[in-house]
């Protein structure tokens, strides 16, 4: 199956840059086009620039007055005791020049795929600079300063009247954007995330399900720490599948982080790169089964920008065009174009060798309480 897909992208999405030794860095968008670009998958003709999103947009969810606190920050016109109240100038989302603009592009981008989609009849859409979710209301939070996620979704739902399926398989909990529609039963938000117990922001519990008329739209799946392939892959499946025959949504919202990676130096998780082949399949085939196709899909988290990242999203854009994933070995070209620069060994391939991943004493402990929370998480499904 081939079909209609948009890759959003200019190098304006490199300016959401908090400083050099922060481990938020948009280079591994440049690397994963470049990826693409090195196999032929992707053209200009594929490409389109993102606008800049307008105020009045961004105003769609965050408070009025965190946007001014973001554009006084931009400009080096905020105390320290201001900029801590609205989580700005923090070691996480420190304070840099034209911090504005920068975000203001990001969410633009999201915006942009959201138009191509149900605007312009692309059937899919992937902006890789985006899936900033830990950004709230009146908060800068988590390398997040405004959330595109929750601001595009306010957008689809207040434009087109349209029910949003949004999943997260980011390894920390997207606590923004539940929170931005955890009254609302148009929006189901569903996040498969590292527990709490360890990870940044701690929330993501099962029994976090939505309020008012929002309530039972809202799940969590939070699996324990060094969850390997196999009970990351049944947990995704078996929750997703469920969920959308549940919801039957008119358009999928999805969230990539590539941060669930046994090499990622921020979180817990064991994945390789089988997992992130799975994720945009099932996607792509529920977008077709449910959305007429309808499908944005955005970035995230993933810290390790040069073994990691640019295979894990290049599989999302190969699924996009081909429903399938790329296998095999990397392009010469690509490696041998980056490894000069790269602090690691590049891989070789697509997919990964098994042991990347250590043995893991608990393996079955750990496949065993998942499934828990699993059944936990869905057992109000009717």
């Amino acid at each position: 199956m081939k079909c209609h897909s948009v890759f959003i992208f200019s190098n304006s999405l490199l300016h959401y840059r908090f400083h050099p030794g922060h481990p938020f860095n948009q280079k591994r968008i440049i690397l994963t086009k470049d990826l693409l670009e090195a196999v032929d998958l992707l053209t200009k003709k594929e490409v389109i620039k993102p606008r800049i999103a307008t105020e009045e947009e961004i105003a769609l969810f965050h408070d009025q007055a965190y946007i001014n606190a973001v554009k006084q920050a931009s400009n080096g016109k905020i105390s320290k005791e201001k900029g801590y109240q609205f989580g700005l100038g923090t070691e996480d989302t420190p304070i840099f020049p034209n911090m504005h603009k920068a975000s203001s592009i990001l969410v633009g981008s999201t915006l942009t795929a959201v138009d191509a989609v149900l605007n312009e009849n692309y059937q899919h859409a992937l902006n890789l600079g985006g899936g900033l979710h830990h950004g709230f209301k009146r908060k800068a939070s988590g390398f997040c300063i405004y959330n595109d996620g929750a601001v595009a979704i306010k957008y689809i739902r207040e434009k087109f009247n349209l029910k949003v399926l949004y999943i997260d398989t980011d390894a920390h909990h997207g606590d923004g954007v539940q929170e931005a529609f955890y009254d609302d039963p148009n929006v189901c938000t569903v996040s498969i995330h590292e527990t709490g117990r360890y990870l940044f922001p701690g929330t993501g519990n099962v029994n976090e399900r939505g309020i008012k008329d929002g309530h039972g739209y809202a799940f969590n799946i939070p699996i324990d720490a060094f969850t390997e392939d196999e009970s990351f892959i049944h947990i995704y499946e078996s929750a997703l599948t469920k969920i959308a025959t549940f919801f039957k949504p008119d358009v999928i919202v999805s969230q990539n982080g590539a941060d669930a990676h046994a090499y990622d130096p921020l979180t817990h998780l064991c994945s390789t790169m089988k997992t992130f082949e799975h994720i945009p399949l099932l996607a792509h085939k529920l977008a077709h089964q449910y959305c007429d196709g309808k499908w944005i899909a955005l970035g995230g988290g993933g810290y390790d920008i040069w073994r990691v990242v640019p295979r894990a999203w290049a599989q999302i854009w190969s699924v996009m065009k081909t429903d399938k994933v790329l296998k095999g070995k990397l392009p010469d070209k690509w490696i041998n174009g980056w490894q000069d620069e790269s602090p690691f060994t590049l891989p070789l391939k697509w997919d990964d060798n098994k042991d990347i991943v250590p043995a893991i004493p608990r393996k079955t402990a750990i496949e065993e309480k998942n499934n828990h929370t699993l059944i936990r998480a869905l057992k109000y499904i009717k």
